[in-house]
C-alpha cells in the first residue's frame, strides 16, 4: 500500500513511519488521519513488526491541524472535525494497544495533536532543541487524539490542565522532567539514538511487551485485585509463547535467550 502523507518501510522488524509533507510542516489533514489509520491496521496485522518507529522529514514534527481546511465552511465544520479525528482516534488507539512497541523520535516542533501522539507512544526521544506546543486554547478550541487521556497520565492532571489552558510551549528539558517524553539528546545523536532503541526492543518478547501495554493501559480504570488478576492471566497466555517458554529454559540454562516475536 502507498501513501501520500507518509513514507513507510518494514524491515528487519521495525516499521518506520515518517511524516512526510515536509513543505506544509506535516499537519493532520483528513489524508493524514486517515492514512494515519491505515498504517496502524497494516502495522498490527504484520507479524513481521516488532516495533514501530516513528519520525518526521522537513523543519518540524507535525504543526497540529490544518487550519486552512477548517475555516471554509462554518456550517459543516462540525461534521469535518468527527470525520477527521475518526481516523486519528483509531491510528493512536491501535499503536497503543499493539503488541509492537512504539518509539516516537521528535526533532523539532511538535504542536497538539503531536504532542498527544508522543505522550500515547511507548516511548518518545527528542532531540535537545525540540519544543512542544499545546496550541489547543490558543485557537478556542481543546485536545483531541487522547490528548486528555495520555498527556495526564505522564504527567498529571494538573500539569496537563496548566499546559493546556496556559496554551504552553514546552522545551524538550522540560517534557522530560515533566514525565511527557522518555529521553533527551542532543540533535546530532536523534537518529542513531532513535535506531538503537527501536532495535532492541525490535529483538524484545513481542507478545510480553503487548501484554505490558495493555495492563498500562488498564492501570487507572480498576481496582488494584482487578489489576493483579489480569496481571496473572496475561502472565499464563505469555507462558504459551515461544519467547515465553525458552526465555526461561534458556535463561535457567544460562543462555542469553534469542527472542522470535511470537
Amino acid at each position: 500500500m502507498t501513501y501520500e502523507s507518509f513514507k513507510l518501510n518494514i524491515q528487519d522488524g521495525i516499521a518506520h513511519v515518517t511524516f512526510n509533507q515536509p513543505e506544509r510542516g506535516n499537519p493532520m489533514d483528513l489524508r493524514f488521519n486517515t492514512e494515519l489509520s491505515r498504517i496502524a491496521t497494516e502495522c498490527d496485522e504484520d507479524p513481521s513488526v516488532r516495533c514501530v518507529l516513528i519520525d518526521a522529514a522537513g523543519k518540524y514534527f507535525g504543526v497540529g491541524a490544518d487550519l486552512k481546511t477548517m475555516n471554509r465552511d462554518r456550517a459543516a465544520l462540525q461534521i469535518f472535525i468527527k470525520n477527521a479525528t475518526v481516523g486519528l482516534h483509531s491510528a493512536l488507539s491501535r499503536l497503543a494497544r499493539m503488541n509492537a512497541p512504539v518509539v516516537v523520535s521528535v526533532h523539532s516542533l511538535a504542536v497538539g495533536g503531536f504532542v498527544a501522539m508522543c505522550a500515547a507512544a511507548d516511548f518518545c526521544i527528542a532531540a535537545r532543541s525540540a519544543n512542544f506546543y499545546a496550541a489547543y486554547t490558543g485557537i478556542g478550541l481543546l485536545p483531541d487524539g487522547g490528548g486528555t487521556t495520555f498527556i495526564p497520565r505522564r504527567v498529571g492532571i494538573r500539569r496537563a490542565a496548566e499546559f493546556f489552558m496556559r496554551n504552553q510551549t514546552w522545551s524538550a528539558e522540560q517534557a522530560l522532567e515533566a514525565g511527557l517524553i522518555s529521553h533527551v539528546v542532543d540533535d546530532a545523536a536523534l537518529h542513531d539514538e532513535a535506531w538503537a532503541l527501536a532495535r532492541e526492543l525490535a529483538a524484545g518478547p513481542t507478545v510480553a511487551f503487548g501484554e505490558i501495554k495493555n495492563l498500562l493501559l488498564s492501570t487507572w480504570s480498576q481496582p488494584i485485585e482487578s489489576q493483579m488478576e489480569q496481571e496473572a492471566r496475561a502472565m499464563t497466555r505469555v507462558t504459551r509463547t515461544e519467547d515465553g517458554w525458552n526465555g526461561i529454559c534458556d535463561v535457567a540454562a544460562r543462555r542469553k535467550p534469542n527472542f522470535v516475536g511470537r
